[in-house]
């Protein structure tokens, strides 16, 4: 109810579907704000906001919950699905947030033959990451996030939320940071 008031108060919210997927969440449990990114592994503008949103959970700290969900735009780029599944079933060992930061920061090497090496640079079982990919346990948890990222309007990436809004400001973090303060603002005030 609350979302289609919000719709009919604003056309212009976008709302996010949930849950949040546990292993997914970045560091804090319960923190002020929260900051989902649909995003692309080789998407050279993911790539472009990978240090921004690292650059954010070192500035707000606690204060920061960062959710990544796979919207991998396999028209326009061919090894996204891979890199998807192999942080997906990297979080199936725990070692989700390595393959993540692994993939951002390696992005121009990005190929297949070479995600094996990586899986085991951070210490995976490649036995059972193979297991997982055959069994497509990670397909189904991308599939589930990029129907989400459709259920709420996402069309392209990075498309950053703001505690459940769509961000559609530039994704710099001096832009970013603002919303995230101009939120956290709103949010102190409107309390009893």
């Amino acid at each position: 109810m609350r979302r289609i008031l919000l719709w009919l108060l604003n056309p212009e919210f976008t709302p996010l579907t949930f849950p949040f997927q546990p292993l997914l969440i970045k560091k804090y449990p319960s923190p002020t704000l929260t900051l989902v990114e649909y995003g692309d592994y080789q998407c050279p503008y993911c790539g472009a906001a990978y240090p921004v949103v690292k650059r954010l959970q070192k500035t707000l700290g606690k204060k920061l919950r960062f959710v990544f969900r796979n919207f991998p735009l396999t028209q326009a780029h061919p090894y996204a699905l891979i890199a998807a599944e192999a942080a997906e079933a990297a979080a199936l060992q725990g070692k989700f947030w390595q393959m993540h930061d692994l993939l951002f920061e390696q992005q121009t090497l990005l190929e297949p033959d070479i995600i094996a090496s990586w899986a085991e640079r951070i210490g995976l079982n490649l036995e059972q990451l193979g297991n997982d990919i055959r069994q497509g346990v990670p397909e189904k948890r991308i599939r589930e996030d990029r129907q989400s990222g459709i259920r709420s309007g996402v069309n392209g990436t990075p498309t950053f939320f703001i505690n459940g809004t769509r961000y559609d400001g530039s994704p710099d973090c001096d832009s970013l940071l603002a919303a995230l303060n101009e939120v956290a603002s709103k949010m102190r005030f409107s309390k009893p």
